[in-house]
């Protein structure tokens, strides 16, 4: 008995803990595009500011932080950012949690352009 009890326990735990992993790439990947976005809206001018200071500042309001900030090698309207979400203490084993985003202008010719 006492051992179901404990491989229930296990395996509600191992729950929880792919719950918690799942969370956190969720809020990786979330952060990842509002920062890609400010940081975007930023080098066009859209916005105040200097564009991977304002991803940073994304990342962190969303509980984040910002790994990496880069303007794109084809276009420097296009921003590349990565971040990374820390996992609670009992999974900081796995490491953190990253999400990847890309933004910049809208292509030409889009709806709402205007053209």
């Amino acid at each position: 008995m006492v051992g179901i009890i404990a491989v229930i326990g296990v395996l509600l735990a191992a729950v929880c803990l792919l719950g918690h992993v799942a969370l956190c790439t969720h809020r990786a990947a979330t952060a990842a595009d509002l920062a890609a976005l400010a940081a975007a809206d930023t080098a066009r001018g859209l916005r105040p500011g200097v564009a991977c200071d304002e991803a940073a500042r994304t990342a962190r309001e969303n509980r984040a932080r910002l790994v990496s900030c880069a303007p794109a090698p084809e276009d420097p309207e296009i921003m590349d950012v990565r971040v990374a979400v820390d996992l609670a203490v009992g999974a900081r084993l796995l490491g953190p949690a990253y999400g990847v985003a890309r933004a910049g202008p809208p292509p030409s010719g889009s709806a709402g352009s205007g053209s």
